[in-house]
């Protein structure tokens, strides 16, 4: 059951493999919640009231009314994300230590590594001002071999950590870019199977739409003024 929520969390989003994750957990949980858009591609993420909640200048973040003891409190980065609300509505992060910990080293797998070396896939295969060769192999092949990690990790189980878990949430938004990042799903048979069956999830469809039709309205590989903002780190002047 989710938990009681008097007022609606706010979640500081745009749509993006990092912000699905919490779309999608918030759809997951059954929890209220209002989306604050954060223009990535603008430079709001750099604006002094979103810096009070995110002070490394990323979405997604949220804030929640109904924090401990019943006093709001403001949470970013992703992964801190998915446990608080796993936390909050005992969904999705089991009390278990021993179950928890399984999930947890899924979830810093995809914090460390799958996000960050897809991420830089996609930056040198499709964002780049030049295509850099050893970049383009360097981050290619890395994908390649984590997806070959959750490959043989699923051959045996339908999901990372066993059951459902933010460990799956955390890495969907990831995976289903396989495309973008170079790979051929179909060396992956067990990783393709574990994407149909967390892609068909009605919460995972529900969070992965959630304000599509701003980001179809940015087309980042083509405005080199939001890759600047973007990539170069800096504010619009």
């Amino acid at each position: 059951m989710a938990a009681v929520q008097s007022s609606p969390i706010e979640l500081y989003y745009w749509p993006t493999p990092n912000g699905y994750k919490i779309s999608i957990m918030l759809e997951e949980c059954g929890l209220p919640y209002t989306v604050k858009l954060v223009n990535i591609g603008k430079g709001d993420q750099f604006q002094p009231d979103f810096l009070a909640i995110s002070p490394n200048n990323k979405m997604p973040a949220i804030v929640d009314p109904d924090g401990p003891g019943g006093e709001p409190i403001s949470v970013f980065e992703s992964g801190a994300i998915l446990q608080y609300l796993g936390r909050k509505t005992g969904q999705f992060y089991p009390s278990d230590e021993r179950k928890r910990v399984e999930v947890e080293q899924w979830l810093f797998w995809q914090m460390g590594g799958l996000g960050p070396m897809a991420g830089q896939a996609h930056h040198f295969r499709i964002y780049a001002p030049e295509k850099i060769p050893y970049a383009v192999e360097r981050y290619t092949n890395e994908v390649h071999r984590l997806y070959g990690v959750m490959n043989t990790r699923l051959k045996d189980r339908e999901y990372l950590a066993g059951d459902y878990s933010i460990a799956d949430i955390a890495c969907i938004g990831w995976a289903k870019l396989w495309e973008r990042q170079g790979q051929h799903i179909e060396e992956f048979p067990h990783f393709k199977a574990w994407l149909e069956r967390v892609l068909a999830r009605p919460a995972v469809q529900r969070g992965l739409a959630v304000n599509q039709e701003e980001r179809a309205k940015h087309d980042l590989s083509k405005d080199k003024e939001a890759q600047s903002i973007l990539f170069g780190q800096r504010a619009r002047t």
